[in-house]
C-alpha cells in the first residue's frame, strides 16, 4: 500500500528565500529516491510563507528508506530555525476512492 502524507510548515518572516532554496534542493533529491512517487511542494495562495508538501512513497519500506536517507537530518537541521513550528507537521493520509 502506498504511503501518503502532507508535511506542513511556515517560513519565518524574512526567511522565505532561504526556505525556498532549501526545500527546492531537497525536493530534487527526494524525487530521485527509488521509492518516491510524488514530492510536490506548494505554498498557500493566501499565505505564501505557509508550505504544504504532498508526498507519496511506493510503500512503507520506501518511506522508511526515505527517513533513513543521509540528507534528511542535515535538511531538517537547516530548516528548523527558519520555520515557525518546532518541526514539519506531518499528516498521514489514507485513500478513500
Amino acid at each position: 500500500m502506498k504511503k501518503t502524507l502532507l508535511a506542513e510548515f511556515t517560513a519565518r518572516e524574512g526567511a522565505q528565500d532561504e526556505v525556498a532554496r532549501l526545500i527546492g534542493d531537497y525536493a530534487r533529491t527526494v524525487r530521485e529516491e527509488e521509492g518516491n512517487l510524488t514530492f510536490d511542494v506548494y505554498t498557500k495562495a493566501a499565505a505564501p510563507r505557509a508550505y504544504w508538501i504532498f508526498e507519496v512513497y511506493r510503500d512503507e519500506d520506501a518511506f522508511q528508506a526515505h527517513l533513513k536517507a543521509p540528507y534528511g537530518p542535515p535538511f531538517n537541521t537547516a530548516l528548523t530555525p527558519l520555520i515557525e513550528e518546532d518541526a514539519s507537521v506531518l499528516t498521514f493520509l489514507d485513500p478513500t476512492a
